[in-house]
C-alpha cells in the first residue's frame, strides 16, 4: 500500500541533523527536479525581500520564512515526519506509533513537497516554506513543474498494490495517477454529516477531513490491516467502524472514489 498525503502548511521549526543531503532521500529519481527547485527558492529568498514575500504569498508575520528559505542548505534536518506538523499529523501522531506501525509507515507513507516533490518520513529536510501552489520566477508553477518527474518515478513506488490517495487538490495536480495503477488507486474525500431541518447535508469541513484523513491512516497502520485493493480498502475501512460510500471507476484509466461520511470528530 501506498499513501499518498499532503503536507502541512506549518512546520516544526530547525532540526539537529547534518544539513540537507539530496542524494540521501528517497525517490532518487527527483534529485534533478529537488536541486532546480531548491536553486530557485535560495535565489529568491536570498534576494529582494518584497519579491520573495510576494512569490510565497506570505503575510507580514510570516516573513521571517523567508531567511528560513534562504539557509536551506546550511539549516539542520529533521525526519520529514517530524517536520510536517498540524491536524492531520496531530492525528496520525507518528511519534506513537508502536515499532511494527512505524515500519509500516515508513514504506508506505509519501508526504506531496512543492519544494521536494514528495519524501518518505523518514527523509531528512530542514524547514521549508514554499507550498505547490507557488510561481517560481525560473521555473513557474510548482504543481505542472513536478508533472514529468513524478509521473517518470511514481509509477514504479507504487508498486503492485493499493494506492491511497490522501491528498487535497494543490498537491493532487502534481501526480495523477494513470493506466492500471489508477484502477488501484482509491481517492478519498471526508464529508461532515448534518441534520438541517430533517434533511441531510453534507459538506467538506476542513478541520474534519484533516482530522478524519490523520485517524484513518493511523489506525490501517497500527491494525496491520493490508488491503490489496480499493474494493479490500472499502471492507477494511467499514470493519474500522467507518462510514464508508464508493464509487468504482466508470472506465479504464481512472480512480475509485471513497466518501468517508462522519457526525462528529
Amino acid at each position: 500500500m501506498l499513501v499518498l498525503l499532503p503536507p502541512s502548511e506549518g512546520k516544526a521549526g530547525e532540526g539537529s541533523g547534518e544539513p540537507l543531503a539530496l542524494d540521501a532521500l528517497a525517490l532518487p529519481g527527483l534529485a534533478e527536479a529537488r536541486a532546480r527547485v531548491l536553486d530557485e527558492l535560495v535565489a529568491l529568498c536570498g534576494g529582494d525581500e518584497d519579491k520573495a514575500a510576494e512569490v510565497l504569498g506570505l503575510s507580514q508575520g510570516l516573513r521571517g520564512e523567508i531567511a528560513k528559505n534562504a539557509g536551506l542548505r546550511t539549516a539542520g534536518t529533521r525526519p520529514a515526519g517530524e517536520i510536517y506538523t498540524g491536524v492531520l499529523y496531530d492525528a496520525l501522531g507518528l511519534a506513537t506509533l508502536d515499532a511494527a506501525a512505524r515500519r509500516r509507515a515508513e514504506r508506505s507513507l509519501l508526504v506531496f513537497s512543492g519544494l521536494w516533490g514528495a519524501v518518505r518520513i523518514g527523509d531528512p529536510i530542514p524547514s521549508y516554506r514554499c507550498s505547490m501552489g507557488v510561481k517560481l520566477p525560473g521555473l513557474g508553477a510548482l504543481g505542472a513543474y513536478w508533472r514529468t518527474p513524478l509521473a517518470d518515478v511514481l509509477p514504479e513506488a507504487a508498486g503492485g498494490g493499493l494506492v491511497l490517495d490522501l491528498r487535497s487538490a494543490a498537491y493532487a495536480t502534481a501526480w495523477r495517477p494513470k493506466g492500471e495503477v489508477a484502477g488501484r488507486t482509491a481517492t478519498v474525500r471526508v464529508l461532515q454529516s448534518k441534520i438541517v431541518a430533517g434533511v441531510e447535508k453534507r459538506s467538506v469541513v476542513s478541520h474534519f477531513n484533516k482530522a478524519t484523513k490523520g485517524r484513518l491512516v493511523r489506525e490501517l497502520l497500527t491494525s496491520g490491516t493490508a488491503p490489496a485493493g480499493p474494493a479490500e480498502l472499502v471492507t477494511a475501512l467499514r470493519d474500522l467502524g467507518y462510514a464508508v460510500e464508493a464509487t468504482a471507476p466508470a472506465k479504464a484509466g481512472t480512480t475509485w472514489s471513497l466518501d468517508v461520511i462522519v457526525t462528529e470528530l
